[in-house]
């Protein structure tokens, strides 16, 4: 049973007008805005407090909103969706994005409609697989822990999966397709054998993790890539932090860029990620945060200059942060194998 959110919906007098905010035009022709709000609270914030933050970021002008089953809010989400639906927001103003969870591979169709019986949406304008596997996790897991029957990734599985999400365009109940956190040689595999290509491409993307030759082939392909932890995700769940991490938003480099703009360090990130092209996600409840992300967007919103983007460019530490760890199967040397980082799918 989910929280009732009670609020109205009141545009807000010196929000953003949508209209202004830049898009990215899908390799489908659907546009997505150049910055959205994420909905995983990591564990640390309630569900009503997040759909809060929704209707909040709807009201100063955000019109992108990142959401997942296994977040566990579409819910109350959906609660939030009427709420700026009902106040006056058209729905094809929105651009809501969902996912299927790893345990649903095999009944895609099924969690889609899931899906929006909870946001209580005729469509979902995007849909991705969440991970290329199907191993499951439940919520809140410690970082050692296993699905016994986790698998590696295995392309003829991944297919059935992809061909459900295809019949969902079909059906008219998602308008775009695509994936997250996959690797170049699952991608080439999935567009050698697909009938629809992916829209988009979740990945991680943050200074210190650029990603930049994947990067680069998914934008030579066509396909758009949407960063999640932007900021480096400081209040991910305990699970993915490991004592080697790096905090992008303590990096000298992107402090001085920050003070000479006299913005805080977190801000430099989003509008790093909106210069370089992907379409960041940046997740927060804070009112002062959220319009400021959806700021980040508007090209007149400060600016990082070439040089500082270069310089930018320099500071890229390799540093994973989500790394998947619960995600591995037997056998496993650990979490590098599923990130195929040799150029070969691992078995």
């Amino acid at each position: 049973m989910a929280d009732e959110l009670k609020r109205t919906f009141v545009f807000a007098e010196d929000g953003v007008d949508p209209n202004i905010i830049p898009k990215k035009t899908l390799n489908n022709g659907e546009e997505m805005p150049a910055v959205g709000i994420g909905t995983f609270g990591s564990d640390r914030f309630s569900n009503v407090e997040i759909a809060n933050a929704v209707v909040g970021a709807a009201e100063y002008g955000q019109r992108a909103i990142d959401c997942a089953s296994v977040y566990g809010n579409e819910k109350e989400i959906g609660q939030a969706f009427k709420i700026i639906l009902e106040g006056g927001v058209p729905r094809e103003e929105l651009f809501v994005t969902s996912k299927v969870w790893n345990d649903a591979h095999a009944r895609v169709i099924e969690s889609c409609k899931q899906s929006l019986a909870d946001l209580q949406l005729d469509y979902i304008d995007l849909f991705l697989v969440h991970w290329p596997f199907p191993n499951f996790h439940a919520k809140g897991v410690a970082v050692d822990s296993r699905d016994p029957n986790a698998k590696p990734y295995i392309h003829e599985d991944f297919m059935k999966t992809w061909a459900q999400m295809e019949e969902l365009v079909d059906m008219g109940l998602v308008k775009s397709i695509g994936t997250s956190n996959m690797t170049k040689p699952k991608m080439e595999l999935l567009l050698r054998d697909c009938k629809i290509k992916p829209a988009v491409t979740e990945m991680e993307l943050h200074p210190h993790f650029q990603q930049q030759e994947l990067f680069d082939y998914y934008v030579n392909e066509g396909i758009q890539p949407i960063g999640f932890c932007p900021i480096g995700s400081p209040t991910r769940p305990d699970r993915d932090k490991t004592e080697t991490d790096t905090v992008d938003i303590e990096d000298p480099v992107v402090k001085k860029i920050a003070e000479r703009l006299g913005v805080h360090p977190a801000v430099v990130c989003i509008k790093w990620a909106v210069q370089r092209g992907q379409i960041p996600i940046p997740f927060s409840v804070y009112e002062a945060e959220y319009q400021s992300n959806l700021r980040c967007a508007l090209p007149d919103y400060m600016r990082i200059t070439d040089e500082e983007m270069s310089e930018l460019a320099t500071i890229d530490k390799k540093c994973r942060l989500i790394k998947g760890q619960v995600f591995l199967w037997e056998g496993t040397a650990g979490w590098e194998d599923l990130w195929d980082e040799d150029g070969t799918i691992t078995k």
